[in-house]
C-alpha cells in the first residue's frame, strides 16, 4: 500500500487504541450492524477493521487523507482479515462507528462499476435470468456512486503472467481519472456493507451475502456495454479502469 494513515515509529499503534474503546448505547443500531456483518462472514468473505468518517475528514487523522473512512485500520489487513465469528463481534462490538473492509482475491473478487452503469447491467442480467451473486451500492457526491459485484475469484493461475493486479488502492489519487470498470482481485479490498462515507453518505446491500458468488466472467459483458454507455454519456473522462498494467 502507498498510502500512510498516521502512524509513526514508537507510538502505540492506533489499532490497539481503537480495539480499547468501548461501544456507545446504541444497542439496537448496533445489533443490526453486528447481524450484516456476521451475514458477510458467514458467506465466507474475510473482514478487517476500516477507518470511519469523522465530519468530511476520516478517523485516522492523517491529513488530507485521499480515502477518508475507506481504507483499513491496519498495515497488515490482509493475514488481518478473517471470517471468523467472534473475532469479528470483537471488532464490531468494540467500536461501532468503524467501517469493514472486505480483503479480495483470496475468495472473492468484486467488480467495481459507476452506479448508473451498474444499475443498468444488473436489470440486464437479471432479466436474461443470469444468476447474479451479492451486490452493493456506495453513494456518491454528483455521478461518484458506485455499484460494486462480489463475484468468485479467478484464483492463482498457473502462470503469474496472467495475473493483473488492482492498483486502485495502491494509487487512490487516480481514482476520478478511472470511473469506469475497476477489478478488484489480490492485493485490494473494497467496503462492505453497512458502511458510512463522509458527507453523511452510505454503502448498503442491493443483493445480500446470502446470494453465491458467480463466475465473474458470466458478468463481464453486461457491465463492460453499460460502463461504455456511461463513457459516451459521461465524456471523454470516463474510460474503463485497464484490466491490466
Amino acid at each position: 500500500m502507498g498510502a500512510e494513515f498516521g502512524r509513526s515509529r514508537g507510538e502505540e499503534s492506533k489499532l490497539s487504541r481503537w480495539l480499547r474503546r468501548r461501544p456507545k448505547d446504541a444497542p439496537g443500531a448496533d445489533q443490526g450492524r453486528l447481524g450484516l456483518l456476521l451475514a458477510v462472514a458467514a458467506a465466507d468473505l474475510p473482514l478487517a477493521p476500516a477507518a470511519y468518517p469523522v465530519g468530511y475528514s476520516c478517523s485516522c487523522e492523517r491529513m488530507g487523507c485521499p480515502t477518508p473512512a475507506r481504507h483499513p485500520v491496519s498495515f497488515a489487513w490482509q493475514t488481518q482479515s478473517t471470517t471468523d465469528r467472534a473475532q469479528v463481534e470483537r471488532w464490531a462490538l468494540g467500536q461501532p462507528e468503524a467501517n469493514f473492509i472486505t480483503a479480495t482475491g483470496m475468495v472473492h473478487d468484486v467488480l467495481d462499476v459507476p452506479l448508473e452503469a451498474g444499475r443498468e447491467a444488473l436489470a440486464r442480467l437479471l432479466s436474461e435470468g443470469i444468476d447474479v451473486g451479492p451486490v452493493a451500492e456506495a453513494a456518491g457526491d454528483g455521478d461518484h456512486g458506485r455499484m460494486l459485484f462480489f463475484t468468485a475469484t479467478r484464483g492463482t493461475p498457473e502462470d503469474e503472467d496472467e495475473w493483473w493486479p488492482c492498483e486502485l488502492d495502491c494509487h487512490p489519487e487516480t481514482m476520478d481519472e478511472h470511473p469506469g470498470l475497476r477489478w478488484h482481485c489480490r492485493g485490494s479490498y473494497v467496503l462492505v456493507p453497512p458502511a458510512r462515507l463522509p458527507g453523511e453518505l452510505e454503502v448498503g446491500w442491493v443483493r445480500g451475502p446470502e446470494h453465491a458468488l458467480v463466475d465473474p466472467l458470466t458478468l463481464l459483458e453486461a457491465l463492460t456495454d453499460a460502463c461504455a454507455r456511461y463513457a459516451g454519456d459521461a465524456g471523454p473522462h470516463a474510460a474503463a479502469w485497464p484490466l491490466g498494467r
